[in-house]
């Protein structure tokens, strides 16, 4: 006779156990994959891909300019969204050379492709201006010397020197044009503010200005002939199409054939590509170059954010966990706070713009900086301003999760330091911070997870598409509040980066690659101040442990 103890045993609520599990594994699985698309399509773009050389059939309209060969890149093969007849398959190649076809990218049907080979001999090269350039080298014209034929011994030697050649002269116009220039267009700057004192030495101040004068006329002069000097050596390139194409040494970035490089070259290049994707000035509307001024710029808005946020997230969440009296204004306070952690982020964005920039800044531009007139020093977006919106908006992250960790000291710790003749300020100082600094760090990794990935507030409180130079670097100027941290100043954001790159590129095909890429980076940044704080906080945790209590 079976009884209720023959029955199989089920724990209540287990099947909710094995739910909750599975939607942990699904959120996970999908973050890997997430993540994985992200790490492939963000590192292919430094992958130096095969040129195809592709002949078309007798008759097919596909070709460019009536040519029938197309050199290019293929960049993927897809379904046709209309399949017709002739096949289901098209291809989409990088054809690069923009400015002889007014396109980068061209489709063709897999029906009408004769046939495809990687020559060893395609070149690709990378261009200060127009995109990549894709052909075969003709020759070599250096200005006082005879032509150099591409088959000739000595022709890739003579390239390359040219090339490391036209670089140091664009790094030298680089230097001329942003520093030393840019240095003197301060100057005189701080002269003309100078004169609009009454007071002023007037023939003091005349005579460095006529002195700035000269030597801006002398530098400009130079960077003309530089400038001048870059379009003298040539190397003309033949295009599948088969026209040549004249290409200025001093525009060339960097160039291969990736059809004849091994796996190691390849490998080899990708790290060099990737280097100088984290290292170079965007180009091109940001869909060519690098991305390092809007690494530097996340970086120093993020580290000033962190700053300015622990302070007060610390001193309201200890008022509110000690001082205060427990009570219906401390629980409306907190909701306050928990509420605000809701609040869109555009809404900071809106205050900033009208409390930080227009009221605080434009206050101090009136008390401190009256001789610059209607020009706006603090009184428009900065990098200070934004990083004050993203500390407002992430304080309440900081102020919950420091709340916690002094509610989670155990009591005897606090009774015993008071006990022992301590103040209430001295046990919250020498027992209590130190104790709940692993909680202070883990509102503060959240607060900068957040902070770095925001971008609809930096729209409004200074970030810009592209800035000339960066919030801190050597120099020093008259409105900065800390020596070379030039804090009135607009600043790039990776965030931002990638939203104009997708949303507002002129080649959305050309900024693909791009945005995977910034991303990837934009990720890997935030992983790595978030480990910084993390193992600061684990080494915190392991020396205030509080065990013995």
């Amino acid at each position: 006779m079976a009884t209720k103890l023959d029955k199989p045993l089920r724990v209540a609520g287990e099947p909710w156990v094995w739910c909750t599990a599975m939607g942990l594994t699904l959120g996970m699985v999908m973050v890997v994959l997430l993540l994985g698309l992200i790490a492939w399509n963000g590192l292919s773009v430094f992958w130096p891909k095969r040129v195809d050389l592709v002949t078309l059939r007798a008759g097919s309209q596909a070709g460019i300019g009536g040519s029938r060969t197309l050199a290019g890149e293929l960049v993927k093969r897809q379904e046709r969204t209309a399949p017709t007849e002739r096949g289901t398959y098209e291809i989409q190649l990088f054809v690069g050379n923009r400015d002889a076809y007014d396109f980068s990218f061209k489709y063709l049907d897999e029906a009408d492709i004769e046939s495809r080979a990687t020559p060893p001999e395609l070149m690709v090269i990378e261009r200060m201006e127009g995109g990549d350039a894709i052909g075969t080298p003709v020759r070599l014209m250096v200005k006082g010397e005879s032509d150099l034929a591409a088959d000739a011994g000595a022709f890739l030697s003579r390239l390359r020197a040219q090339v490391e050649v036209a670089q140091a002269r664009r790094a030298a116009i680089l230097r001329v044009e942003k520093h030393e220039i840019g240095a003197i267009n301060r100057d005189l700057e701080d002269a003309n503010r100078a004169l609009r004192n009454p007071s002023a030495d007037r023939v003091r101040i005349d005579g460095e200005v006529a002195k700035l004068q000269q030597r801006y006329a002398e530098l400009a002069d130079q960077a003309r002939q530089l400038r001048a000097a870059q379009a003298d050596d040539q190397l003309i390139l033949r295009l599948a199409t088969g026209e040549e194409r004249r290409i200025a040494l001093g525009q060339i970035v960097d160039y291969a054939w990736p059809n004849q490089l091994s796996t190691w070259q390849r490998i080899t290049a990708s790290f060099h590509a990737g280097w100088n994707f984290l290292s170079e000035n965007p180009r091109e509307a940001n869909t060519e170059g690098g991305i390092f001024p809007a690494i530097f710029g996340t970086f120093v808005m993020t580290l000033l954010m962190s700053v300015a946020v622990v302070p007060f997230g610390v001193v309201a969440a200890i008022y509110l966990r000690e001082y205060a009296k427990q009570g219906t204004w401390v629980r409306m306070v907190r909701i306050a706070v928990n509420n605000l952690a809701g609040v869109p982020s555009i809404v900071f964005g809106v205050f900033g713009l009208g409390f930080f920039v227009y009221v605080v800044g434009g206050s101090i531009d009136s008390l401190f900086y009256p001789e610059y007139g209607s020009t706006p020093v603090f009184g428009t977006g900065g990098v200070l301003w934004a990083s004050a919106t993203m500390a407002l908006m992430t304080v309440p992250v900081v102020i919950v999760a420091t709340e916690e960790a002094i509610a989670a000291v155990p009591r005897g710790a606090r009774e015993g330091s008071l006990a022992c003749g301590a103040s209430k300020w001295q046990t919250i100082r020498s027992i209590i911070l130190p104790a709940s600094a692993p909680g202070i760090l883990t509102g503060l990794i959240l607060a900068m997870a957040r902070g770095a990935g925001e971008v609809a507030p930096l729209m409004l409180v200074g970030v810009v598409k592209l800035a000339p130079t960066l919030p801190v670097d050597s120099l020093w100027k008259a409105t900065d509040v800390v020596p070379f941290v030039h804090l009135d100043q607009k600043f790039m954001h990776l965030g931002f980066h990638i939203y104009d790159l997708g949303f507002q590129s002129p080649d959305s095909e050309a900024a693909k690659p791009m945005v995977f890429a910034t991303t990837l980076f934009l990720i890997v940044l935030v992983l790595v101040l978030n480990l910084g704080a993390i193992l600061i906080r684990e080494r915190l945790r392991r020396r205030y442990a509080l065990g013995a209590f």
